[in-house]
């Protein structure tokens, strides 16, 4: 069993502001942002802030923007594999319609170039009784024939159209689930920027092995879960989701001191959905060279490269943090010890 040490934790200041949307929202409001930058770092510097460098604020931007986007992901997905069904059942109708034309086109023309009689006509040229009940039958059946022939064509051209309305609403929701995923990569960078955090980091990954995927919903949601499971880290608990990534990492060899939940009234890790994996053999409490550095490295590259199968909202390592569809941010640096920077373990939070 291993444990964090207390360390004091230092205020920061930093400023904040909202990126992506293409070129002009990123230049536009110049004069406007910097005056809200201004009063974001205030409120946000005199916020307590904890040992690894963030504030209740932060904390809870990150998990409202990280269970966003991977909401909107979800969402997205759905919506696409709906859409692509729909596309391979209208194009089945097509085929169907396009064949059944091809028949009512050959029954138009046969009945053209033979100069087909009236229906009455068939009946009176009757030498017999027993003829005009065979002429009524033939008449009736190919009359019905007919009849469901272009009722069947009707039929498939309004379900083709209904079809592909609903492809276009799928379009629609993708677009829409689209906007949501962009402002949930805002919020979080908003909310990175607010503590300085706002440069694009610099982070050479390693390749990974691929995880075993934590169970999801039948819908390809993640389910709810709460801190029911024993911390092998510790006394406390973990929810199933992360005590499964934990328990991934050692199975890929990342089995140094490692420690999960703590006490708290913010933050994923007294919540059971965080744990901090040190970089050296030794613990925490040194910064990370050598060997070590690689071997963050690695452990940071395998749960990013693994965050969609394993629940992962954010890594934090070594003064950068991994936001999905944001990548690599710089985070922290102005504290200088190992804890707050993340220059000695690499901090995972699982949705």
């Amino acid at each position: 069993m291993h444990s964090r040490t207390a360390r004091r934790p230092r205020p920061r200041a930093g400023a904040r502001t909202l990126s992506r949307r293409g070129l002009a929202l990123l230049l536009a409001p110049v004069a406007a942002t910097a005056v809200l930058l201004g009063l974001t770092a205030t409120a946000a510097s005199a916020e307590p802030v904890d040992d690894e460098g963030g504030t209740k604020t932060l904390r809870e931007q990150l998990d409202e923007a990280a269970t966003a986007y991977q909401d909107a992901r979800v969402e997205l997905e759905k919506s696409q594999d709906r859409e692509l069904r729909l596309t391979v059942q209208m194009e089945s109708l097509q085929d169907e319609l396009e064949e059944l034309v091809e028949q009512v086109q050959r029954v138009a023309a046969t009945a053209y170039r033979t100069g087909r009689v009236g229906t009455f006509a068939a009946l009176l040229n009757s030498s017999s009784p027993d003829m005009f009940l065979e002429r009524a039958v033939a008449v009736d059946m190919i009359a019905k024939r007919e009849q469901e022939m272009l009722a069947n064509l009707k039929a498939l051209s309004e379900e083709i159209e209904e079809q592909r309305a609903e492809i276009e609403a799928e379009i629609a929701r993708q677009e829409e689930e689209v906007s949501n995923l962009d402002a949930a990569k805002q919020q979080a960078e908003a909310a990175l920027y607010a503590i300085g955090g706002g440069a694009s980091g610099q982070f050479v990954a390693y390749e990974s092995p691929d995880a075993a995927p934590a169970p999801r919903n039948s819908d390809g949601s993640w389910p709810s879960e709460s801190c029911s499971e024993p911390d092998p880290t510790t006394s406390g608990c973990l929810t199933p989701r992360t005590l499964h990534a934990y328990e991934e990492a050692r199975v890929f060899g990342f089995t140094r001191p490692t420690s999960c939940w703590r006490s708290g009234s913010w933050g994923e890790h007294p919540l059971g959905r965080a744990c901090d994996f040190a970089s050296s053999n030794s613990g925490f409490g040194r910064v990370a060279h050598g060997s070590d550095k690689e071997y963050g490295d690695r452990l940071a590259s395998f749960f990013v490269h693994n965050a969609d199968a394993l629940g992962v909202q954010y890594v934090i390592w070594y003064r950068q943090i991994w936001f999905p569809g944001s990548g690599w941010r710089a985070y922290g640096g102005a504290a200088g010890d190992p804890s707050s920077d993340h220059t000695d373990h690499v901090h995972v939070s699982i949705r």
